[in-house]
């Protein structure tokens, strides 16, 4: 079986290595830039930000809104992560006629907002199951709540 696993490794390694080959000619220094700086400002600004973030919400917010606060933060990223090429869209060329004729900067601050007013209803009612329980009663398997 070790045997068949460094065969399969080597020509996995070598159909990455005649990829690469064939992309050389494609290559310019701005696409090279590109996927260069793309981990750089991921590990060296996103990374520590996001982390320091979520560290500030374990520490400072009160338990019953930890995972609203968090699902909020998460769907917030991933819907700007959909924008970025749609608001980034002046920089790519002609524009198709029809096509790209919305205020995107507009829609994605109305999705943002609506996902926080279902945050701080997520929270709201949180706290609100938390004061009728009583304060020294918690329900089992749902810590936090």
């Amino acid at each position: 079986m070790t045997a068949v696993r460094w065969v399969l490794g080597a020509v996995g390694v070598a159909a990455g290595l005649w990829g690469a080959f064939l992309l050389l000619p494609l290559v310019d220094v701005e696409l090279a830039v590109w996927f260069l700086a793309g981990p750089v400002v991921h590990d060296a600004l996103l990374a520590p930000l996001f982390g320091g973030v979520g560290l500030a919400v374990a520490r400072w917010a009160p338990a019953a809104w930890r995972t609203p606060v968090v699902v909020g933060g998460v769907l917030s990223g991933v819907l700007l992560l959909v924008a970025v090429p749609l608001l980034w869209r002046p920089h790519a060329g002609p524009v198709n006629p029809g096509l790209h004729d919305r205020d995107y900067a507009s829609g994605l601050l109305v999705a943002v907002a609506a996902v926080w007013l279902g945050v701080s209803a997520a929270c709201w009612w949180a706290g609100r199951r938390r004061r009728a329980s009583g304060p020294g009663t918690r329900r089992a398997g749902r810590p936090g709540c």
